[in-house]
């Protein structure tokens, strides 16, 4: 949206112009205006009276071209309503929207528990927005809606105008779909899923347990890829993923995958991937294993096909992070948060060539001076200073869970320094944190521990500079899972 200001000089000006117009004659010059020419032009005409300076023009008609057009976008804030226990935002989601001018306003106060839309979801809705903020996208998650897509044209407040044709996804990646919109301009998203078995040879003698022999466990996968626009499936692929024979005869097997991120050739479809493990003695789940290298599915795309794996040296834990976008493309490379790191997270890079780049070692514990960061959610802007929200040993064990911080990132300088002018609580919770908005080189956020008020914070990442703005009203058991 576009906010055009008219100064009131600007405004006396036109006026008087039409004015004069109506009274003078072209035949009659007497009581008209005499216009020369001034600025040596040899043409002598009406912005020869006016200034130099624009702007300074008062009584002569000439345009102030000094009020610039101010520019403002909608923010989308999404409130997870509690279910059964505060915190789990089990009992829906709710949004709201504003215009950034008013975002940024703390005289301003928002109230989307009791006024904001209810997105179509059973449990918390996974919500995408344009680059734009005018629309957002939901795929319902879970129940008997579960998996369908629909769009909304944002018009404020709990105005949202579903547009275009709902369509579901669930026959390809379940009524619990992990998705995400691709950076392409707001063309595609992608949906994945993974299920798993074990592989047992039972030696010809089913009924004696004690003979059989892990093998390994199967991973599929399925990707799809979803027309935004037309609301319409692309593509969709099932593929079997398999790790290297070592690492399957030891247990290890993807277990989880999400968060599809396109790289800068847009030929490659990078898939966050999280391992798990089983004894092989037993084909019994283990909990108390090494950790490996971070991985990461690569396909070609938008084919889905060719699926390989590739791994960090330099992280150790998963890539799929959770609710939240888990790696973006910036200056030609995908930058990707790992999370269980126990090194504590890394933000990981992978180049041109489709590889991790292991010289670029970024580590949130030593960056931030705390111990077992884990990052929660992140969020770059366009010159690679990001803001991050995450938690760490020293964290207080809050109503919900582990409180949250909020860190400014620079990814070139590979530093991040904790953002002290947001206020923390314990109960300040950001496991299920979802969505930053990118405006310029601005992000808003919102901050609000479970339960109590809060706020949208804007940080300048160029600058540093925080600002406090509208106040977001909470209820009992609830939260804040980001803006849109």
């Amino acid at each position: 949206m576009k906010r055009n200001f008219l100064n009131i000089k600007s405004l006396f000006a036109i006026i008087l112009m039409v004015g004069m117009m109506t009274a003078c004659s072209s035949d009659d010059n007497s009581g008209g205006t005499t216009i020369e020419d001034t600025d040596g032009d040899g043409i002598a005409n009406e912005d020869d009276n006016c200034p130099t300076e624009a702007g300074t023009a008062e009584n002569n008609g000439c345009p102030d071209e000094t009020e610039p057009e101010e520019e403002s976008r909608w923010i989308t804030v999404a409130a997870a309503r509690m279910g059964d226990n505060p915190g789990d935002g089990n009992g829906g989601t709710l949004i709201y929207a504003i215009d950034s001018e008013d975002a940024k306003d703390p005289t301003v106060s928002i109230e989307p528990f009791d006024n904001g839309f209810i997105v179509p979801s059973n449990r918390t809705a996974r919500l995408q927005s344009s680059e734009d903020g005018n629309t957002i996208f939901n795929i319902s998650y879970a129940g008997d809606t579960g998996g369908n897509y629909t769009k909304y044209t944002v018009e404020g407040g709990q105005t949202f105008t579903q547009t275009g044709t709902e369509i579901s996804i669930a026959p390809y990646v379940g009524s619990a779909p992990r998705w995400i919109k691709l950076f392409d301009g707001d063309k595609t998203g992608s949906a994945v899923y993974v299920s798993t078995e074990h592989e047992i040879d039972d030696n010809g003698t089913p009924e004696d347990a004690t003979d059989d022999t892990y093998i390994r466990t199967e991973a599929t996968m399925g990707v799809l890829t979803l027309d935004l626009v037309d609301s319409q499936i692309l593509n969709f692929q099932e593929h079997s993923v398999p790790l290297t024979a070592e690492e399957e005869a030891n247990g290890y097997y993807i277990s989880r995958i999400d968060m599809p991120t396109l790289n800068a050739a847009g030929d490659k479809l990078y898939i966050g991937a999280r391992l798990s493990k089983v004894d092989p003695a037993t084909a019994e789940s283990d909990s108390d294993y090494e950790i490996l290298g971070s991985k990461t599915i690569v396909l070609d795309y938008p084919s889905l096909l060719n699926p390989s794996v590739i791994t960090s040296t330099v992280g150790h834990g998963n890539t799929n992070g959770y609710r939240s976008i888990n790696a973006f493309l910036y200056n030609g490379s995908v930058y990707q948060a790992n999370q269980g790191d126990p090194e504590g997270s890394h933000i990981l890079k992978i180049d041109a060539d489709n590889e991790y780049d292991d010289t670029y070692a970024f580590n949130l514990d030593e960056a931030l001076g705390v111990e077992d960061a884990y990052i929660l959610a992140w969020r770059p802007a366009s010159n690679g200073k990001a803001v991050l929200a995450y938690r760490h040993a020293g964290s207080a064990e809050g109503v919900a869970g582990a409180q949250g911080f909020f860190a400014l990132v620079d990814l070139e300088a590979q530093t991040a320094q904790q953002i002290t002018e947001i206020p923390y609580d314990p109960d300040f919770y950001l496991f299920q944190y979802q969505g930053f908005v990118v405006d310029g080189t601005e992000i808003y956020v919102t901050e609000a521990p479970v339960g109590q008020n809060g706020n949208i914070y804007i940080i300048d990442t160029e600058t540093g500079e925080v600002t406090k703005g509208a106040e977001l009203v909470n209820v009992e058991g609830s939260h804040f899972i980001g803006t849109f």
